[in-house]
């Protein structure tokens, strides 16, 4: 069996020297909107994690086939082609707040967006909330 070692993980980094170098002037914008968004919404600061993605919450996973590992609860990064923010709880019970939210796509745990002018910010910032509280509340047994 090959350890495989989870290349992205939460460093030191500053979170606001890597907004400050986003390119795409609009992404910036976004990603500085998230990032308040996030922090009220969690009430964590905001941590790197990796070279792009900015996480809030750590949990700590094992997995049935004994591999372990830390992760966010619910971060965001603003990448070339979309805003991905992301849910560690799923989507399985927001189906309502997805009518609300304006133009989307989703993978798993991964919400995509093309701008935040896009959509209703309550409704993100309600998603946020119930994801953090919901993968904090699995993983605090």
């Amino acid at each position: 069996m090959v350890d495989a070692k989870l290349k992205t993980k939460k460093n030191k980094n500053s979170v606001k020297d890597f907004i400050a170098n986003v390119s795409d002037e609009q992404k910036k914008k976004d990603a500085e909107v998230l990032l308040r968004l996030f922090t009220e919404s969690t009430g964590e600061r905001g941590v790197m994690w990796g070279d792009s993605i900015i996480g809030f919450g750590t949990y700590h996973y094992v997995y049935n086939s004994g591999r372990e590992g830390d992760w966010l609860m619910v971060g965001f990064s603003p990448r070339k082609q979309n805003l991905s923010i992301y849910c560690m709880s799923g989507f399985k019970d927001y189906a309502s707040l997805f009518k609300k939210l304006g133009p989307h796509k989703t993978s798993v745990s991964c919400l995509y967006i093309k701008r935040l002018s896009d959509i209703h910010i309550p409704t993100l910032k309600t998603l946020i909330k119930k994801s953090y509280t919901a993968t904090k509340k699995q993983y605090s047994k």
